[in-house]
């Protein structure tokens, strides 16, 4: 895990002219992003400009973007240069960088975790979804930025350790009725499904604690 950046130093209290010059510049980044579109149009480049913040002194402008591939944007610096009189700054984000830093609503109906409290965008991988048993369909496990919801990673330490408890999908197990496949698992119902591999293969649920009674090795 990458080290987190050192705290910044704080300067002063911010004064009222401090928050109208910064409301100011909040104000003009529409107008900036649709400037800069225009010259990212001009040049054919392959990209999408996601933001723009200007530095407190308008000494440096940042444009954040998204692309596939790489973009040999030095012309459309100088001309951003030349027509905003600052320093450019070009900087390359992912999607998820990029739903950060323009926040949205999320499935669940509330703001984006990463934009209103998540400090850190952690890896998420499928492995996840798979052991809480989700399902893998990318529409329903995916976020507004396109990629694997974050708040996969939230309960996946309670699943891992609750389902060690239970005897794992596809074990067969003795109980006194005889040999019985493990069919499915409910960690909050504490139940197990059984399949029985004799006879006519009649299937049961029972509480976990009742499998346990009847199998000593679960």
């Amino acid at each position: 895990m990458a080290a987190a950046p050192p705290p910044r130093r704080v300067l002063r209290r911010a004064t009222a002219i401090d928050a109208a010059q910064a409301e100011q510049l909040h104000r003009e980044e529409d107008d900036v992003r649709r400037r800069v579109m225009e010259q990212v149009n001009r040049h054919a480049l392959s990209m999408k400009v996601s933001d723009a913040e200007w530095q407190w002194d308008r000494k440096k402008l940042t444009v954040y973007f998204t692309a596939e591939q790489r973009v040999d944007f030095r012309a459309l610096v100088r001309d951003l240069a030349s027509a905003f009189r600052t320093r450019i700054e070009l900087r390359q984000i992912g999607a998820r960088d990029e739903a950060k830093r323009l926040d949205g609503v999320g499935r669940c109906g509330r703001q984006y975790c990463c934009s209103s409290w998540l400090p850190e965008l952690r890896p998420v991988s499928l492995a996840l979804a798979k052991d809480q048993h989700l399902s893998l369909n990318p529409s329903q496990i995916s976020g507004g930025c396109g990629r694997l919801l974050c708040c996969l990673r939230y309960e996946h330490d309670f699943y891992v350790q609750t389902r060690k408890r239970f005897p794992k999908e596809g074990k067969t197990v003795r109980t006194k009725v005889g040999a019985e496949r493990v069919l499915a698992v409910d960690i909050f119902r504490e139940t197990v499904t059984l399949r029985s591999e004799e006879g006519g293969g009649d299937t049961r649920v029972l509480a976990l604690e009742r499998l346990k009674a009847e199998v000593a090795d679960v």
